[in-house]
C-alpha cells in the first residue's frame, strides 16, 4: 500500500514525531508507514488521514497483488 504521508507532513512542517504524537503511536511506526513497510489498521489509517483533514483514500493507495 502506498501512500504520501511524507510529502502532506512536509507541506505542513511537521516531523514524523509530531505526527506520532498526534496519532498516539511510536516515531517508528510513522517512518515504516511512510517507507510502505508496514500497513496501517483501519482506525490508525482514519487517524492519520484526520489529522491532514483528508480521506483515507486520499492518504492512502491501495492496490491489488
Amino acid at each position: 500500500m502506498n501512500n504520501i504521508m511524507a510529502e502532506l507532513r512536509k507541506q505542513q512542517r511537521m516531523t514524523q514525531e509530531e505526527l506520532a504524537n498526534r496519532c498516539k503511536v511510536t516515531r517508528q511506526t510513522i517512518i515504516s508507514l511512510e517507507n510502505g513497510k508496514y500497513n496501517p489498521s483501519i482506525f490508525l489509517a482514519h487517524r492519520i488521514a484526520r489529522e491532514f483533514e483528508l480521506t483515507i483514500e486520499q492518504v492512502f493507495m491501495f492496490e491489488e497483488e
